[in-house]
């Protein structure tokens, strides 16, 4: 019989439907996923939808070539049985034989027991019996019976048709049956014109598939490669198309949200911007490490603090940036409680300094990270202890000429008014305390003025070679009387910027300490030189000098280096000081060199106003 389920299409493939194709993209379309997915999908469904179209076609022609066979046996069935109900028996196997010519079919007939009574082709003694033939069967139940079978006689696939007819007074069966070779040769024509009516769909449906691949793929890969370039700023300006379909709507949510990517960047990177200068710009040191100890961020004054080159690398460890352990400590206890700490803490990058350590967690709670706050309080210190130390030398100093002042006048009131040969002394003592004290008030009164800034006039220019002389004249007299010998070496004639009264306060204060702490038949130098814009007075001794270990604190108020032989002298201790701040007002310095038992050198450099011809 015809064998349906054998009717199936050759595996359709690229290489077999589409060379051309292959060789087009087999190096440069086929090494896209996307495209290979694509176009195999399609080819798949291409392909099963044409062997299920193919199979159904083939089976639904088999059968309708099948049923026209049958259709016209069963009416060669009918017209024969008219013939048959006549006849005698022993004409029946030639009219088999006459019949089965006139309807070009094999004729049987078939008694109601299965034995055959008349055969067109084979001797009826010979054949089998046909009870359990389902045609048979078929036509005895129903009348008419239809089967396509193989014919265990003839060894071939032939259709049957049988009819249940009245042959001498009893049922009997007429049996046609015609070989389906014919069948077969115009199924497999059908099969082959389907065959290639498929190809040709399959090979039109591979093109729009593989264009279709294509144009989907080009768009993917035009919006991946913009999706690349998403952080880029020029990707914000350029534009996608956008089609009226899914990926159309994708690509118009890439570009909106590249625009606001591009907008937030550029937001943080303005801010990590202002937020990096603010921190460059901060005095105070400023330190973020996370819950590991390793730095996060950190300031340039935070780097000079603890000693370190700057930039600090990112995640450094905070023992390899800082050597101070109560610095460490203070912040694993912050990681630890999630409670800010404060402190002070001491640094020694190349030298030792004082800061207020601030310690305070990154985010509420613990295990985050820190933030650590150097704040530098050295100078502070220092003035604190120099507030200190002025209040206790101030004191120190006022309560020296207080305490004679009220002895001398408590002794005056108990009887030595009358006392004619001491009563004068001890006015001459109360008074010269006095004039100390009005000098102490008198240079502390320059300080405030000095420290504050103001000034009862504006600066003007001043000749230097005229206030040395001034200066030179008011020394004049106590260098005579301590034996003290003045030379002017050269002195150039230039001018600065500031107040005459208070450069010859600077000239006379460093003279008469020149005089004072000389010895007898000692030199004192004087010498003004300019240079390029700038102005040097040079003052120099041979006096008793200054140990090495004070010319730090020199220019301290109160401070002084033998502090019997300056009371003796009458000084108040804050010339020296008066001297550093006129200068420096005056955007100039001042610099000592000394050798103990050799003398000293103070030099004066100042801006100079005008350059002499």
């Amino acid at each position: 019989m015809i064998d349906l389920d054998g009717l199936r299409m050759r595996p359709l493939s690229i290489s077999t439907l589409c060379p051309a194709i292959m060789r087009r993209e087999g190096i440069r379309g086929m090494r896209s996923p996307t495209f290979r997915k694509l176009l195999g999908g399609s080819l798949l469904l291409i392909g099963l939808t044409l062997i299920g179209l193919d199979t159904y076609l083939t089976r639904y022609m088999a059968g309708h070539q099948v049923g026209d066979v049958e259709r016209r046996l069963e009416a060669e069935c009918r017209l024969l049985a008219g013939e048959v109900a006549a006849l005698p028996a022993a004409q029946l196997e030639l009219w088999a034989r006459s019949a089965a010519a006139r309807a070009q079919a094999r004729v049987t007939l078939i008694n109601v027991t299965g034995v055959v009574l008349a055969e067109s082709d084979y001797d009826p003694e010979s054949m089998e019996n046909h009870a359990g033939r389902p045609e048979v069967r078929q036509a005895l139940a129903g009348g008419t019976g239809t089967v396509v079978r193989r014919s265990a006689t003839l060894n071939r696939d032939l259709s049957y048709v049988a009819l249940r007819i009245e042959y001498a007074g009893h049922q009997a069966v007429l049996r046609l049956a015609v070989p389906l070779e014919e069948v077969d040769a115009a199924v497999a024509e059908i099969r082959s014109r389907i065959l290639e009516a498929s190809g040709i769909a399959a090979l039109g449906a591979l093109v729009i598939a593989y264009f279709f691949s294509r144009s989907f793929t080009r768009r993917i890969k035009r919006l991946r490669t913009f999706s690349d370039r998403l952080l880029d700023s020029a990707a914000a300006k350029e534009t996608l198309t956008f089609a009226d379909d899914e990926l159309g709507a994708l690509a118009r949510s890439v570009f909106v949200m590249a625009s606001r990517v591009h907008e937030l960047i550029e937001r943080l990177k303005l801010e990590s911007a202002q937020r990096e200068a603010i921190l460059m710009s901060m005095v105070e040191g400023v330190l973020a490490v996370d819950r590991d100890l390793r730095v996060i961020t950190c300031n340039s004054a935070f780097a000079r603090a603890a000693g370190a080159a700057y930039p600090i690398p990112e995640r450094l460890p905070l023992v390899e940036l800082v050597r101070e352990p109560q610095l460490i400590e203070r912040v694993r206890r912050v990681l630890a409680t999630g409670e800010p700490q404060s402190d002070r803490v001491e640094l020694r990058p190349p030298e030792k300094r004082s800061f207020e350590v601030q310690v305070t967690p990154l985010t509420a709670g613990s295990g985050r990270g820190a933030i650590v706050l150097l704040h530098d309080i050295t100078e502070l210190e220092r003035l604190e202890r120099v507030r200190r130390d002025f209040v206790a030398n101030v004191s120190h100093e006022l309560r020296t000429p207080l305490t004679a002042i009220h002895g001398y006048a408590e002794t005056l009131l108990d009887g030595a008014l009358e006392d004619s040969a001491n009563n004068r002394r001890f006015v001459e003592i109360i008074q010269a305390q006095a004039i100390r004290l009005n000098n102490i008030a008198s240079d502390l009164l320059t300080l405030s003025e000095l420290d504050s800034g103001r000034s009862a006039s504006e600066p003007e220019p001043v000749s230097v070679r005229a206030a040395l002389d001034s200066a030179l004249l008011s020394v004049e007299a106590e260098a005579r009387v301590r034996d003290v010998t003045v030379h002017r070496e050269g002195i150039d004639d230039f001018d600065v910027l500031g107040h005459k009264t208070r450069l010859e306060q600077v000239l006379v204060n460093l003279l008469h300490n020149a005089v004072k702490f000389n010895r007898p038949g000692g030199v004192v130098r004087v010498e003004a030189i300019h240079s390029e814009g700038t102005g040097r007075i040079v003052i120099s001794d041979s006096g008793i000098g200054i140990p090495s270990e004070d010319l730090p604190r020199i220019f301290e108020r109160f401070y002084r280096v033998d502090k019997a032989r300056s009371r003796a002298v009458g000084g108040t201790g804050l010339g020296l000081s008066i001297v550093k701040h006129v200068v420096e007002n005056m955007g100039g310095q001042v610099r000592v060199d000394s050798q103990l038992g050799k003398g000293s050198v103070f030099t004066v450099t100042l801006p100079c106003l005008v350059v002499p011809d």
